[in-house]
């Protein structure tokens, strides 16, 4: 997209003059959590260098961080992969961001200006360009755009910190998923989000943030459970 409003908080702001290996992290970060890099599609580190155009030092370090945050599990003979999800995983995601999506929606609803409500209507209205147009990536930045801006306005740095980490487990298979039923029937619960914050119903807002995230949680265990009953 070339909104203003979906300029991703994961990619380098050229203004900050980030190190090279920061800039190769988020590259990298960014292509495993938009689903660029498959589910247990294995590539070596000089493969990587290629892909980024990058040094093998900056890459090093960034496969180091991303396998602390489990992005990526090396395979051994030099090899890493994005780990691929069971329905089991699945659930234990849920069950965590149950409790992390409402929490800092609510938090978020209390700390609300103008202008931060006016920018996440913006980025909606650009998801919903985005779907009617099935442009999966602009879809995946702008749906994640939404949720970190939340996540930001919330101010609870070590809760944030957790739900995106989480979004590294489980965004490449929401990639897999949505190219298999498109982008028309994906749920969007970021209007009911909205009205609520715009009407100081943080409960509300809590509640809107749950089933935004069970819907698209939803989805992607029943494409694993159907997957493993296949195999």
């Amino acid at each position: 997209m070339d909104e203003p409003a979906l300029k991703m908080i994961t990619q380098p702001d050229a203004a900050t003059n980030p190190p090279a290996h920061e800039v190769i992290y988020r590259r990298l970060r960014d292509q495993i959590l938009f689903g660029e890099i498959a589910p247990g599609q294995a590539l070596t580190i000089q493969g990587l260098a290629d892909r980024l155009s990058a040094g093998m030092t900056p890459v090093r370090e960034a496969i180091r961080r991303l396998t602390a945050e489990g992005a990526l599990v090396f395979q051994g003979n030099r090899r890493v992969c994005v780990p691929e999800l069971t329905a089991e995983n699945i659930s234990e995601i849920i069950y965590a961001r149950q409790w992390l999506e409402s929490h800092l929606g609510l938090r978020a609803t209390e700390r609300a200006t103008p202008a931060a409500l006016t920018r996440l209507t913006e980025i909606d209205r650009a998801v919903d360009r985005a779907i009617l147009a099935g442009d999966l990536r602009s879809y995946l930045q702008g749906n994640h755009a939404f949720h970190a801006m939340i996540y930001d306005l919330a101010d609870a740095p070590i809760l944030a910190e957790m739900a995106e980490r989480l979004w590294l487990r489980f965004g490449p298979s929401l990639r897999v998923v949505i190219g298999r039923i498109g982008t028309q029937n994906l749920p969007d619960k970021h209007k009911d989000m909205l009205e609520c914050m715009r009407t100081g119903d943080s409960e509300g807002a809590a509640r809107a943030m749950r089933e935004d995230m069970l819907q698209g949680m939803e989805q992607i265990r029943d494409m694993l459970d159907l997957s493993e009953r296949d195999n």
